[in-house]
């Protein structure tokens, strides 16, 4: 099974056979929302909105260890995932995308790990490898699809993410742009390390709404959601090509992560 972790608008019924929603009960909680269990082409997908379906939930209350751990019981081994971005380089532009391969993890609220020593099953402690934590199996599909539509994008990229749900001041970003970092957004982490330790491959596609503060103003929301919209169609037309392009067979690193993760 397939799953896609977006916004709500990234969803469209038209094209995804509904099957049924979930209410998913996990070790860790309750996850964003429900989760639709539809078919594409024969193909199981679970669609989750990271924010709730009506978008209520802010990037740093997202219950991510729920949200991966609802996936995994309900046979995930893949996951999509989409996020909006500010873009922190001149030649990253607004509707492009861009295929993550590396990540800066400047949270420190959240709960990164599912091995908390509490959690009946997750007692030990657990050293995930993250060195590359985005699996090349799923994004090579993106890569070629994305050329076939012919749409803007960026074969590999580092995302810097921040806590917010407040946006970075001049000097953080001018910071972060001096790191080499092309994205910044406020979700990737800890759910891009989650999926490591639930064994699940996971790739990005993120979308670039804004220039971060490379503009006079700096981020703007009501600029960022008439972005948005404009990419959600590449979005969708992007995953559709791409799911029928995943191959069944995992050979990757991801579907053993945790075999030396432990000490």
């Amino acid at each position: 099974m397939i799953g896609i972790i977006a916004g709500s608008g990234v969803y469209d019924p038209t094209l995804l056979m509904e099957v049924k929603k979930e209410k998913v009960q996990t070790e860790f909680g309750l996850p964003s929302d429900e989760i639709i269990i539809a078919d594409f082409e024969g193909i199981k997908v679970a669609f989750l909105p990271r924010h709730g379906y009506r978008h209520t939930i802010n990037p740093s209350n997202v219950n991510y260890r729920a949200n991966i751990r609802a996936l995994k019981k309900l046979g995930v081994d893949r996951i999509l995932s989409v996020s909006a971005v500010g873009s922190l380089q001149k030649e990253i532009k607004p509707e492009s995308f861009v295929f993550l391969n590396q990540f800066i993890d400047r949270t420190y609220l959240r709960k990164n790990s599912f091995y908390d020593g509490i959690t009946k099953g997750f007692e030990r402690v657990c050293h995930i490898n993250v060195s590359d934590a985005f699996c090349e199996e799923l994004r090579k599909p993106l890569v070629e699809e994305a050329k076939k539509l012919r749409i803007d994008f960026f074969e590999k990229g580092t995302y810097v993410c921040i806590e917010g749900p407040r946006f970075s001041s001049r000097a953080e970003s001018a910071l972060y742009r001096s790191w080499n970092a092309q994205v910044i957004g406020m979700t990737l982490c800890p759910e891009v390390s989650l999926a490591r330790e639930a064994e699940i491959c996971y790739a990005n596609i993120s979308m670039v709404t804004d220039y971060d503060n490379l503009s006079e103003k700096g981020a703007n929301v009501e600029e960022i959601i008439k972005t948005m919209k404009s990419n959600t169609e590449n979005v969708r037309k992007l995953l559709y090509a791409t799911i029928p392009k995943i191959q069944n067979e995992r050979k990757c690193a991801c579907r053993n992560a945790l075999n030396s993760a432990f000490l």
